[in-house]
Formats: C-alpha cells, structure tokens, sequence
C-alpha cells in the first residue's frame, strides 16, 4: 500500500512514511485502505510511528467498520458521546492528532475525511455535510452530537449541524477553532482560488515570472497550472503534481461550495476558541447568534501559532477540554 500511494517501487522497514512524501491526504487514503482490508490502525498509530517497521507492530486485526471508509479513529475509548472534528478548508485533519493528544477527556475522538466530490455535482456545503453524516452514523446513530472545528472547516461543521437539526437530531456541543464570519464575504474566481493555492506552496518567483503564472492561470485547469509553476521553477521537478493537481481541484470546489453557502441562524450554541493576536474574540458571529450562544474563549497566538506552537496548542487543547466538561473545573 505505501509503495502504491507514495509512488515508490520498493519500501523498506526501516522507511518513514512522510519522508517519502506522505501527507495528511495520503495518511487518509492509506488508513482507508487498510479498514478495508481489516486491518485496525489509527491516524495517532501513524504520525506516533511513521517508519514502517514501528508501524506494523501496532497494526491488528478487526472486521472493516462498514460505510465509515476514511473517518480516522484518533481515540478509541471512553464514556461520554464522541467528538468529530472537521477537516479544515485545506481538507486537512493531521491537526486533530496533536491536539487530542493534550486533552483531558472521556469521550472517543474521530477525525472526518472530506467525502469525494467527484460524486457530486458543484457541490454545496449542504450536500457535503449530508454525505459526512452518513459516515457519522455509522459510528454515531442517534444524538446528541458533538464537533469542532479549525479555520474554515467550522463552516462545514456548521452545516453537519443544520442538517442534523433539520432530522430533529441534537447538536449539543460546537467549538469553533479561530473562525470569522465575515460581513461580506469574498467571491473569488476558480482561477484565482487555485492561483491563490498554488502561490502557498512555491518558491519565490520575480515580478516577470509571476506576472506569467497570474495571466496563465485565466485560461488554464489546475494541472495545466502547476506543470506552468514548474516549468518556471516555481515548483521542483520531482513534485508529484497528479497529487497536488486533485489537492488543488477539491480545495477549490470546497472554497466554491464555501463563497454560496447562506449561513442561517440555528439554536445552538459555540465556543469560540480565538487567537489572541486577531481582531474581535466574537469574530462577527454575531450576525446569526445571539451573545449568549457565543462562549468566547482567547488562546494566546495567533491564527497559524495558536496551533503549531506546542505551548499555545496545550491552552487550546486545556480550554477544549474544560469546555466539554464544565463541571470538572467547578
């Protein structure tokens, strides 16, 4: 399976799944993989023991989980209700492993895969949510339900929540990971969505070379995109670009599926985790919720920081958790 999904003809035991160019996406499609063979292997299994040798011997076997291909089990035990957390707008969810790792809590805790949107249609967020919530099921049937999310990905959270409201199903905690809702939200072109992505991840390009890549990106898919940014230099020539070409591609439908989504009003309420070095703790939620409904929550860092700085991501990972167990802290 690693030789498949990294591109690779040989692997080795003592081989380091990410130094190989693994990646969170990859990390996905690999524990997919191996549910489907029966074989039980966490994301925590994965990023604790990327080398293969180390992985193997945590691998064991159990009956595939049916029609929950994808979803990440980071932990396995516990009393109380599980929590899901979404992935962000960049479909990434190697975040959540860190984080629970720091958290004191009593529940199970799954990591949602984006679904694959080739079965949809221009997806909206409401059908992609729909989608997330027959895998939730599987593990989950009845309410009450539980999610959190980071950056933009909350949105997404939002929306699994307005249509399990909608079946008379109860969402009874919501934590919101740094997430503004604007005023007047941006609407951008595919172009400049997949030009904006592609910047994130190249080298320094002149005014010249770049002014080429921002005119070549009007008139050009994805792949046509990046195989322009490498042949400038912008990307290396070992750069798998097949992968990169559906990152970009399922980036760009959920940004799109983002820009129509009309936020509604729901009867539920959030904690809103925000970064001390932004603007406004209530981050304009309060456009469709009450005050009351907003729990307001600083951790020190800002955007990026409050989650990749280990000191930051304990406070968040602490105020998590007293947020999901008040009465521990009373």
């Amino acid at each position: 399976m690693w030789a498949e999904l990294l591109g690779v003809e040989r692997v080795g035991r003592h081989d380091h799944f990410f130094e190989l160019g693994g990646h969170s996406l990859l990390a996905v499609q690999l524990l997919s993989r191996a549910l489907d063979l029966g074989l039980k292997l966490s994301a925590a299994d994965l990023f604790q023991a990327p080398v293969l040798q180390k992985l193997t011997s945590k691998v064991e076997l159990q009956q595939p989980h049916r029609n929950a291909a994808g979803v990440l089990s980071v932990r396995v035990t516990g009393s109380q209700a599980p929590l899901f957390f979404v992935p962000t707008g960049l479909g990434d969810c190697s975040y959540v492993v860190s984080l629970v790792k720091e958290m004191d809590i009593d529940c199970p805790v799954y990591a949602l895969p984006w679904p694959s949107f080739d079965e949809l249609c221009s997806p909206t967020l409401e059908a992609i949510a729909s989608q997330l919530i027959s895998a939730i099921k599987e593990i989950q049937p009845q309410g009450p339900y539980r999610f959190a999310g980071y950056s933009s990905g909350a949105f997404l959270a939002y929306a699994i929540a307005q249509r399990l409201l909608s079946l008379d199903e109860t969402v009874s905690f919501m934590a919101f990971i740094d997430v503004t809702l604007p005023a007047n939200p941006l609407s951008m072109s595919p172009a400049k969505i997949v030009l904006e992505m592609v910047l994130e991840s190249l080298k320094p390009l002149d005014d010249e070379r770049f002014e080429v890549l921002e005119h070549f990106a009007r008139q050009s898919s994805v792949a046509q995109l990046l195989e322009k940014a490498q042949q400038l230099g912008a990307l290396s020539l070992d750069h798998d670009l097949e992968i990169d070409a559906l990152r970009c591609a399922r980036i760009a439908q959920f940004r799109r599926a983002l820009q129509l989504y009309q936020v509604p009003s729901l009867p539920v309420e959030i904690h809103q985790f925000y970064a001390t070095e932004a603007s406004s703790p209530i981050r304009g939620w309060d456009q469709v919720l009450s005050a009351a409904a907003i729990h307001a929550v600083p951790i020190p860092g800002n955007h990026m920081t409050m989650m990749s700085a280990p000191e930051n991501r304990r406070v968040l990972a602490r105020s998590i958790s007293a947020a999901l167990n008040p009465n521990l802290g009373a």
